[in-house]
C-alpha cells in the first residue's frame, strides 16, 4: 500500500525500514504547521526513528540517526530532499555542516563568544507568511536543473555557496551587521537558482522588512512559502514586527537549540516514578562517533 501524501506516511516508512515487529502507540505532535520550510517533515523523522530505535534497543550515534532518517526520506518515500535537516535535527546546535563528494557529512560545531551567542539569537526574527507549501517539488526542479555544468543553477548555487566561510568568519568575530549583510546577498543569489524559491508577495514582505531595519534575511527551506528568517538589531524589530502585523504576517516565537534529538522517558518501570508524570527522565542514549 502506497502511503505516500496521508499523514502517516513518515511513521510507516520509519517501522519499514526498522523491519521489526513491534506493537506501539505513537502520539505525534508538533507546534509549527507543515510547509513552513523549518524541517518539520525531517525533524518528524528523526523523532519518531530514534523513539522506535531506542524502544527496540538498537542504539544509534547522532550521525548514523540523520543518515538513516535522510535515507528514509530520500529512497523510501523517494522525496527529493537534501540531509541538512535531518542533521540539524538530530544534532542541534549552530553548526556548519560539510558535505564532501563521497557521500559523507562532516558536523563542525560553531563557536560563538557567549555574549554574542545570545545577542545572536535575540537579533533574529521569524514570520509565517500565510503560505505552506512543500518542497519537494521545488527540489525536484531544482535537481533537475543542476545536473547541468555550467548552467544559471549551478552558478547561483555555487555564489550562494560561496558565502558560507564569509558568514561562518561573521559569526565567529562577533560581526552582526556584516552577518547580515551577506544573508542578504545570500538571499539574493538564492533567488535565482529557481524561479519558484521567492514570489512576488515574498518579494513585498522582505523589502518591507528591509525598509524598516532589517539588515537581512532569507525564507526558510527550499522557498516558495512558509517562514521568513530576519536578521536585525533590536532596536530596529519593534518598526519591523509592527511593518509586518500591518501586512497580516504572523510571527514565531523560537529560542537555539543545542541537544538534538532526546529521548524522555516517564514511565514508573524506567524512572521508578509510580505516580507517572511527576518527575521527567532524560535517558543517555546517544553515542560518540
Amino acid at each position: 500500500m502506497d502511503v505516500r501524501g496521508s499523514g502517516l506516511e513518515i511513521p510507516l516508512a520509519v517501522m519499514k525500514d526498522l523491519g521489526r515487529d513491534m506493537s506501539v502507540d505513537l502520539f505525534l505532535a508538533s507546534e509549527i504547521p507543515p510547509g513552513t520550510g523549518l524541517g518539520s517533515s525531517a525533524s518528524v523523522c528523526v523523532n519518531i526513528l530514534k523513539t522506535l530505535a531506542t524502544y527496540l534497543q538498537m542504539p544509534l550515534s547522532k550521525y548514523d540517526l540523520a543518515e538513516r532518517a535522510f535515507h528514509i526520506a530520500r529512497y523510501g518515500l523517494r522525496r527529493h530532499v537534501g540531509k541538512q535537516d535531518e542533521y540539524a535535527a538530530a544534532y542541534g546546535g549552530l553548526n556548519r555542516i560539510i558535505f564532501h563528494r563521497d557521500g559523507g557529512t562532516e558536523v563542525v560545531p560553531v563557536m560563538l563568544d557567549p555574549e554574542f551567542a545570545c545577542a545572536f539569537e535575540h537579533s533574529l526574527m521569524l514570520f509565517f507568511t500565510g503560505s505552506a507549501h512543500h518542497s519537494w517539488t521545488i527540489l525536484e526542479e531544482q535537481e533537475k536543473s543542476t545536473r547541468t555544468l555550467g548552467s544559471s543553477a549551478v552558478r547561483a548555487l555555487k555564489k550562494t555557496q560561496s558565502f558560507v566561510t564569509e558568514m561562518h568568519e561573521a559569526l565567529r568575530k562577533s560581526d552582526l551587521p556584516n552577518f547580515g549583510s551577506l544573508l542578504d546577498h545570500a538571499w539574493q543569489a538564492k533567488k535565482q537558482v529557481s524561479t519558484k524559491i521567492s514570489s512576488s508577495r515574498i518579494d513585498h514582505l522582505y523589502r518591507t522588512a528591509r525598509d524598516h531595519g532589517a539588515m537581512g534575511g532569507k525564507i526558510t527551506g527550499a522557498g516558495g512559502g512558509g517562514g521568513l528568517l530576519l536578521c536585525c538589531e533590536p532596536a530596529n524589530q519593534v518598526d519591523v514586527r509592527r511593518a509586518m502585523a500591518e501586512e497580516g504576517v504572523r510571527e514565531m516565537t523560537f529560542a537555539f537549540d543545542s541537544h538534538g534529538t532526546q529521548i524522555i522517558a516517564n514511565d514508573p518501570f524506567i524512572d521508578g516514578d509510580d505516580a507517572t508524570g511527576s518527575r521527567w527522565t532524560f535517558v543517555p542514549v546517544a553515542f560518540s562517533l
